[in-house]
């Protein structure tokens, strides 16, 4: 479709520019509610008035209970997501409003229970380690190749994997990240036929990777590759609101009942009608313009690749990259990424990710191909403005630690504890979960020897300029360790 036909479809109704309505039940019911006169006597408590707090709560819908066709309803959540499902050929969708978050502590409760073990990607995101304390499961990490020349994950190998399922025959899933936050991906075929040869299901949290399968140039979707659950985040590749989400699964491996039943319990039971709709426009709009949006930026983000090296500035690149995914490697320039951050702050451009050696600035389908040629001039000049001595490239510390787990995370969790400095924190287990924050991978989990290798690590984030986050104190001079018995 030509950008005049896009023009011209928002002339025609505001509220549904790419005329999406007639096959996105959600966001039809939707838009006939801001649309229509209402007088609710129902929460939420603000009733649709924007003349109190302004228009901050202008579209809340809430979601009806009964079965009401015409409105955001259980039964029209429902049709909705038999929709995504057919697109996505999965045998069960769930629309979450949690994030990718609450979506992830539902696929390890669905998979695993107390005492039972998990194989788990050291990438994963931390929400993963919440699931894990809420379903008292063990984990069994094992780690992904490094690129020394980036100091980055690339790929978790299949032998490898093998190995670790070999070692631990009585694993009750494997759960991996795929892309990586640097957009570094797995042979998923791979890995699927090696745990469906143990009799398991494979997880895959795919927060990143919405996009996938909507492009000829873009990785197929985890699912159509062999992953059995797989948890994506509508919001982040795809214009859907804040902490939508959706979990797609496939019978087989995978007890669907109970994954309903542990989906429904990492809900809140007042969900957002509009966090709905926008997963069901989402999914209406990647079904009918999905290539045609992405493939323009597919080229634009690669043409600012090549721009980037021609500036003698490194980038992530291959077959094994997110074709989106455009991070940018600082270290042999010598500038400091947090400089360049605050510099583009001051014009108002938001980065997802910044520290000393690596930024991110997020692509997707909303991106024009001029806004990216524009930002990467900009990064251009920035990196030249403050190019330094070369640095040491080093693993990131999220990647770089080899976690001695001592008891379980929810054991841990759970446990009496104390406080102590962090020179006595060494050779101590930790109750709390440590991470560099982005990308929310964790150096230390709950129930993890605090060894040296893993401080030094922490404290270099921490000096480097990188934010640490959801332990008690960020600043890293105490830690809560197990208490001495």
């Amino acid at each position: 479709m030509s950008e005049h036909a896009f023009g011209a479809a928002t002339l025609l109704d505001p509220n549904d520019p790419m005329g999406l309505r007639s096959s996105a039940p959600l966001l039809d019911a939707w838009i006939r509610d801001i649309t229509s006169e209402r007088f609710p006597f129902q929460i939420p408590g603000h009733k649709g008035r924007t003349d109190l707090t302004g228009p901050v709560v202008d579209g809340d819908i809430p979601v009806l209970p009964g079965n009401h066709p015409h409105r955001i309803s259980p039964s029209l959540i429902l049709e909705a997501e038999a929709l995504a499902a057919e697109l996505w050929k999965a045998d069960l969708c769930r629309f979450g409003v949690n994030g990718s978050t609450g979506s992830n502590h539902a696929a390890v409760m669905a998979v695993a229970g107390p005492g039972e073990k998990v194989i788990v990607s050291r990438t994963l995101h931390k929400s993963v380690l919440v699931g894990m304390v809420y379903a008292g499961v063990i984990p069994i990490w094992v780690r992904p190749e490094i690129n020394p020349a980036t100091g980055l994950p690339e790929y978790l190998p299949s032998s490898r994997l093998r190995e670790v399922l070999e070692q631990h025959p009585d694993a009750k899933a494997v759960l991996i990240g795929e892309p990586s936050y640097v957009g570094t991906m797995s042979n998923i075929p791979r890995l699927s036929q090696v745990t469906h040869e143990f009799g398991i299901p494979l997880v895959v949290d795919a927060a990143w990777a919405a996009h996938f399968g909507f492009h000829p140039d873009l990785p197929k979707n985890p699912l159509d590759e062999g992953a059995d659950i797989v948890v994506t985040s509508a919001h982040k590749t795809l214009p859907s609101y804040s902490q939508a989400s959706f979990v797609l699964a496939k019978k087989g491996f995978v007890d669907l009942p109970r994954l309903n039943k542990a989906f429904d319990s990492t809900q809140t039971t007042s969900m957002s009608g509009r966090i709905l709709a926008s997963i069901d426009a989402a999914r209406a709009l990647m079904q009918r313009h999905g290539e045609e949006l992405i493939g323009p930026v597919i080229a634009a983000t690669a043409r600012g690749r090549i721009a980037l090296r021609e500036a003698g500035i490194g980038v992530i690149d291959g077959e094994y990259i997110d074709p989106l995914k455009l991070v940018i490697l600082l270290s042999e320039t010598g500038a400091d990424g947090n400089l360049v951050e605050a510099d583009l702050l001051a014009a108002n451009i938001d980065l997802e990710m910044a520290n000393r050696d690596v930024i991110i600035p997020m692509i997707t389908l909303a991106d024009t191909p001029e806004r990216i040629a524009s930002l990467v001039k900009q990064i251009i000049e920035l990196v030249d403005k403050y190019r330094a001595e070369p640095r040491e490239i080093k693993v990131a510390a999220a990647f770089s630690i080899e976690p001695d787990v001592v008891i379980s995370p929810r054991d841990a969790f759970f446990a009496e504890y104390e406080e102590v400095s962090a020179q006595e924190a060494v050779g101590r287990v930790s109750v709390e979960l440590i991470c560099p924050y982005p990308p929310g991978v964790p150096v230390l989990s709950p129930g993890e020897r605090i060894t040296q290798q893993a401080m030094t690590a922490l404290l270099d984030a921490r000096d480097s300029g990188i934010r640490i986050a959801f332990v008690s104190d960020p600043t890293l001079e105490t830690f809560k360790v197990l208490k001495n018995k």
